[in-house]
């Protein structure tokens, strides 16, 4: 992995050079917080999405130039680049979605059935199909090329439950009802690298699959106690995780259906995440101002081995005192609202090895430096070489603890700290009064 940008509360852009020895670079530009950022495809272009009301194209170099697009009249709070990169697709509470080409840096044209506020927008893999997310309880699916809603889910409260409607303009074709609590609206949604579903992260707390062909609901996932925020897909689309309010991230295996792991390091709202373009790597930012990247091994064991001597979903720790960040990075890292992922041609290679030069200073890869999420291989290894199971599993049980004890004591360290500060700052207002 070679770069990783942030946007934040703070108004800045940051892309974070993950090279030893090499600079973050702070863009600034934005009159109010940035929303959403996104490398465009070949890396040569990023884009900022703000609640100044504009979006920017940035050329990711020293100069940090960019060039301002105006048309919404309201906070932008997300875009992304078509996949060809040709077209850029931004989300406003202007309650519409606009389309933009890269090439010109124009405005071409508005989506505009939404009722309310636009939380979110994406391209189809293919660029043919846009997906939207509202406040006024719909996503909607639009053809790109008629500029036609061609499938809308809404969410209704009490009775109603969750009812998918597909039209042609005019009319209404089918319509599939699924019992349901109170009306939600969706902060997060987006495609299955396939193109043929679509996951909506929920202000409920839930984690919803639709397939798009024939609008029925896939997989709903109740794993968040509170709202969840972002999504992202692993690209062998076996795999999504989630970030939400609750602290935590969540990684959800879709060919079994089930919660995988559960993965702790933020010490508030966990507000966005998402996976590198060859799903080695994945980061997250959140409002306890870290941003934290983490490395994957879901092709470095048996799978099926692991699903059979896994009974549980697992829980990792990241331990608090080794994530904040590599020593080479500013000190003040950003309040992290949005985070993507631009790589190198050989990722696998370069990204290990620089993440793994840093390991003294850069344990933010979680918990341990060379033993990427999930560890659990690792006993699997000591059973083989004659360890019991049961001691296998005692073992795990205590790394665990010693990993939730590490956390707790850090959080204690930090308050302390916080308080220590706060008696300070008190002393010297007494002193100058």
């Amino acid at each position: 992995m070679k770069q990783l940008a942030t946007g934040s509360m703070d108004c800045c852009v940051m892309i974070w050079n993950l090279k030893p020895q090499m600079r973050a670079y702070r863009f600034v530009g934005h009159k109010d917080a940035v929303l959403s950022v996104q490398f465009s495809p070949s890396g040569h272009l990023l884009a900022s999405a703000s609640r100044d009301k504009t979006v920017r194209l940035w050329v990711p170099s020293v100069k940090g130039e960019s060039t301002v697009l105006k048309a919404h009249t309201g906070t932008i709070r997300s875009v992304q680049f078509s996949r060809d990169g040709q077209s850029l697709v931004t989300a406003s509470d202007d309650k519409t979605i606009k389309v933009w080409t890269v090439h010109r840096q124009k405005f071409l044209f508005s989506l505009t059935q939404h009722i309310n506020w636009v939380r979110c927008a994406k391209f189809s893999p293919d660029g043919r199909l846009i997906v939207s997310a509202s406040d006024d309880k719909t996503i909607k699916i639009w053809d790109k090329a008629t500029r036609e809603c061609i499938h809308s889910f809404y969410e209704h409260g009490g009775h109603h439950g969750l009812m998918a409607t597909v039209w042609a303009p005019g009319r209404v074709d089918s319509q599939l009802r699924e019992p349901q609590g109170e009306a939600r609206f969706v902060n997060y949604v987006d495609f299955h690298p396939n193109g043929t579903c679509i996951a909506a992260a929920g202000a409920d707390s839930t984690v919803k699959l639709w397939d798009i062909r024939t609008n029925k609901l896939l997989q709903h996932y109740r794993v968040h106690s509170a709202v969840v925020n972002s999504l992202s897909f692993h690209p062998n689309g076996n795999y999504l995780i989630t970030a939400s309010n609750d602290s935590t991230l969540k990684i959800l295996d879709l060919l079994e259906g089930k919660l995988l792991y559960t993965l702790h390091g933020h010490q508030g709202p966990a507000s966005c995440v998402v996976f590198s373009g060859a799903g080695d790597f994945f980061a997250s930012g959140g409002s306890d101002e870290q941003v934290m990247v983490w490395k994957t091994n879901f092709d470095a064991a048996d799978y099926g081995e692991m699903l059979k001597n896994q009974s549980q979903p697992m829980t990792v720790n990241c331990r608090l005192k080794n994530c904040d960040g590599p020593s080479w990075l500013p000190d003040d890292t950003t309040k992290s609202h949005a985070v993507e992922t631009v790589l190198e041609t050989n990722v696998s290679d370069t990204g290990s090895t620089n993440l793994n030069q840093q390991k003294n200073d850069s344990s933010n890869v979680l918990a341990s430096d060379e033993k990427p999420i999930p560890h659990l291989s690792q006993f699997h290894q000591q059973e083989g070489n004659g360890i019991p199971s049961a001691l296998a599993s005692t073992l795990e049980h205590i790394v665990g603890q010693l990993d939730v004890l590490t956390q707790t004591v850090t959080i204690l360290e930090q308050r302390l700290t916080l308080t220590e500060d706060k008696l300070r700052e008190y002393l010297d207002k007494q002193q100058t009064s």
